[in-house]
């Protein structure tokens, strides 16, 4: 009996592991070409856009909620250079993890913050996939780039999205879990104080879609971010 405890406690283990111990494979070349079909005309204008950037600097990478941070320089105007905008709207973390050569590689950037996620699991996408693209991510980053720093973005509660919250917490919760493991990473934790003193997002911080950050919205991340971005 106690062999056959020991085995039934081994097992039980084994199948609570924790999600960031799982390989994660390099993705298709057939799924890297079709996520750059998908994004021509972004990928085009960013290229376009890299030819006058210096290497070293700040790239801020992911979803619309990236794309529409028009005030990235000025939030942060001691990063030489200003934070350079690699967001590009309806875009997922899966996407993401494609689109690591044409985001991230090819400005040679000393600092990462990537923000995405929600679109993921709005199209049904697990926690344990969000965690997945993004240790793709990170391993595509690291594997050309060893120095650079990636800071990644707590997946924001939205009011419409409020049905999401137990994936969002189950995915953010794993994700900052494996990337204590990772050296020279980040979890910046904005899904706390985007919640109000009953557990709600706060909706005083969107726009009327109650997806998008409103001005103060984008305020909270910029106090939040701050410090990892080495301000005083």
């Amino acid at each position: 009996m106690p062999a056959l405890a020991a085995l039934l406690l081994a097992m039980f283990l084994a199948a609570c592991a924790p999600l960031q111990r799982r390989e994660v494979p390099a993705a298709p070349p057939a799924e890297v070409a079709a996520a750059q079909g998908r994004w021509p005309a972004e990928l085009q204008a960013f290229a376009a856009d890299d030819r006058a950037r210096a290497p070293g600097g700040v790239v801020a990478v992911g979803s619309s909620t990236v794309r529409f941070w028009t005030t990235l320089p000025s939030d942060f105007p001691w990063v030489p250079g200003g934070v350079i905008n690699r967001g590009f709207g309806g875009s997922t973390l899966h996407d993401c993890s494609l689109l690591v050569e044409p985001l991230v590689l090819r400005l040679a950037p000393r600092h990462v913050l990537l923000y995405a996620g929600d679109n993921d699991l709005q199209e049904g996408r697990t926690p344990q996939q969000v965690l997945e693209d993004l240790q793709r991510f990170v391993h595509a980053v690291r594997a050309a780039l060893p120095g650079t720093r990636i800071s990644y973005i707590a997946i924001k509660p939205s009011p419409s999205r409020e049905a999401l919250l137990p994936a969002m917490r189950e995915a953010n919760a794993a994700i900052a879990a494996w990337l204590k493991t990772v050296p020279n990473t980040d979890f910046i934790d904005v899904f706390s104080p985007m919640l109000d003193a009953g557990g709600r997002p706060r909706g005083e911080l969107f726009l009327g879609d109650r997806l998008h950050l409103n001005a103060e919205g984008y305020r909270l991340w910029q106090r939040v971010v701050a410090p990892y971005l080495g301000a005083a």
